[in-house]
């Protein structure tokens, strides 16, 4: 329990009002001061200083300092803060960051609370929210687009980027590539940016953003750490979020990967109870009440670090959690235990986000049963490899059964990292596949290509520009996006169709080794078109037949008509 309670400083980085205390608090809380303004989707930071009796800041349950927040639309929302310095029974400081999605008038005061008791409150501060650049943060919207704060709709454009460059990998030919310093976030993402993506999946484990873990392994950036959340990994996180703000790339932050709880992932898991943690098994990270409490005090922390900033795209509960749940096809953890912890995460990281952020977790190539039925899921996510020309199905599949948006997490044309994909001919062209298909089907997130060193390396990434102009075009029609009805007389090429409220765009590609033909049907006015682009390129296509069009071998159409 406390023995004393002192709030003292409330502040916002410059400049300051002040308030006097709240009598009926007596000396639990002090002075509180703050910004009389602030601006609309630029983030605003708050320290708290906190004096009580605890054994462990990062442990919710000792002690736990919030924030409750009133917007001016009348709704109340809790941001946790996180610890920053200072002692037990001695002042210690604690941050909130928190950014504004509306204009206007907001309320704000700080709870403090132990052993989930009625909290301590500070007298409320009132700051007024005034207009401000910036769109705030994406949210689902239809099957097609994310959308804004500001209204602006976003689809997704880009690739796994799971990692950077690890001191030693295992793949059999392309070793020397993976391990190249320049895979880094520092490079690829000013390079990504360039080339018209703008957004990535990236992994927290024990090499790569290892905030969760006190081993880390095979990447010399991390150091090892008492410390409940890594620092290494939390400088680095800082970074990142940093660098993806200024080359306007949002993140699909993967909280944790299949690879960290089988084989040498789970000996070094911080939840293992042989590393000191709650759980005796795999099984009872899931079921364990103190491992989940565990967790949980996780999405507190990364809620209060980096909630604030709309370059987090979604928060990732798993990468492939049916990998976790399988040794080769014996299943060791029932779907039940999955779904219900999934659901119970869901909800709590849902009602301790203030800025709303997209929720999802992925599976490989096993449904869960239930999974995607949870409603804080707000995105289903699987990842295909080898099945590109599946891709609309699957989309239209999974959109039909969970009545959610859906996205291609990973996919390519090989998944095995033994295999020389140089020798495997359609390697790049099923990377380009996989995005058209993607951008004429109904999801947010066009498919993710994985092996981002070999596609780099190849040059591969650069069909991102001409992606991105189709993508622009179609969303600045504005309006619904709506899947169009069309047919071609050759049934040998794939033709996909979307319709806007002022164009239809057409999708043709051409698998054989010759020449085709083809002329389009359907129920929507398909006159001459407007534009016939080489999708491989984005350049206008001139072709004087109106009857008949001729595509080449591998060749990509995209025709535009005026509606």
């Amino acid at each position: 329990m406390y023995k004393v309670y002192l709030l003292t400083t409330l502040l916002l980085i410059t400049g300051c009002s002040a308030i006097q205390p709240n009598p009926d608090l007596s000396s639990r809380v002090s002075d509180i001061s703050y910004e009389d303004t602030a601006i609309q989707f630029q983030p605003m930071t708050m320290d708290v200083k906190v004096v009580a009796d605890w054994s462990d800041p990062f442990v919710s349950s000792d002690i736990k300092v919030d924030l409750s927040i009133t917007t001016p639309e009348g709704n109340t929302k809790t941001l946790p803060g996180y610890f920053v310095e200072g002692k037990s029974n001695s002042a210690s400081t604690w941050r909130f960051i928190y950014t504004p999605s509306s204009r206007g008038s907001y309320q704000f005061t700080a709870l403090v609370s132990d052993d989930e008791n009625m909290p301590y409150r500070s007298q409320s501060a009132t700051i007024q929210v005034l207009p401000g650049e910036g769109k705030g943060f994406l949210h689902t919207y239809d099957m097609w687009s994310l959308q804004y704060d500001n209204g602006e709709r976003f689809r997704g454009i880009g690739e796994n980027f799971g990692w950077e460059a690890r001191d030693e990998d295992d793949s059999k030919y392309f070793k020397d590539l993976n391990e190249n310093p320049r895979f880094n976030y520092d490079q690829m993402l000013p390079k990504l940016s360039e080339q018209g993506a703008n957004i990535i999946r990236t992994w927290m484990i024990y090499w790569n953003l290892p905030i969760d873990w006190q081993q880390t392994h095979n990447a010399l950036r991390y150091e090892d750490s008492s410390v409940r959340f890594n620092p290494s990994g939390v400088e680095r996180m800082d970074e990142l979020v940093e660098l993806a703000k200024m080359h306007d790339i949002k993140l699909i932050l993967s909280l944790d990967s299949h690879a960290g709880f089988i084989g040498n992932g789970w000996s070094r898991n911080s939840y293992n109870s042989e590393n000191g943690g709650p759980a005796d098994s795999v099984l009872e990270f899931f079921t364990n009440e103190k491992s989940k409490s565990r967790y949980k005090d996780k999405l507190r922390f990364m809620v209060a670090k980096y909630s604030y900033a709309p370059q987090i795209a979604a928060w990732e509960f798993f990468n492939e959690i049916d990998n976790v749940m399988y040794e080769g096809e014996k299943q060791l953890i029932p779907d039940v235990v999955i779904t219900s912890w999934h659901d119970e995460m869901a909800k709590y990281l849902a009602s301790i986000d203030p800025h709303d952020h997209i929720i999802t977790t992925s599976i490989s190539h096993r449904e869960v049963n239930g999974l995607f039925d949870i409603d804080e899921l707000d995105l289903a996510q699987s990842h295909l490899y080898k099945v590109t020309k599946e891709i609309p199905e699957v989309i239209n599949s999974f959109n039909k059964e969970y009545n959610k948006p859906y996205f291609v997490g990973e996919f390519s044309a090989e998944w095995d990292w033994s295999q020389d994909f140089n020798n495997i001919p359609e390697m790049e062209s099923d990377f380009v596949d996989g995005l058209y298909l993607g951008l004429f089907s109904p999801t947010p997130i066009l498919p993710l290509s994985w092996w981002w060193e070999y596609f780099d390396e190849k040059g591969t990434t650069d069909i991102f520009s001409t992606v991105k102009a189709l993508n622009n075009r179609i969303l600045s029609d504005g309006g619904a996006i709506e899947t169009a009805s069309v047919s071609n007389v050759n049934s040998a090429l794939m033709t996909l169709g979307v319709e806007t409220s002022q164009n239809i765009y057409v999708y043709v590609t051409n698998p054989q080794d010759s020449e085709e033909k083809y002329r389009l049907h359907g129920d929507i006015p398909l006159n001459t078109p407007q534009d016939i682009l080489d999708a491989n390129n984005g350049k206008t296509v001139n072709l004087d037949a109106r009857n008949y069009f001729t595509i080449g071998p591998e060749e990509r159409h995209v025709l535009i008509f005026r509606k």
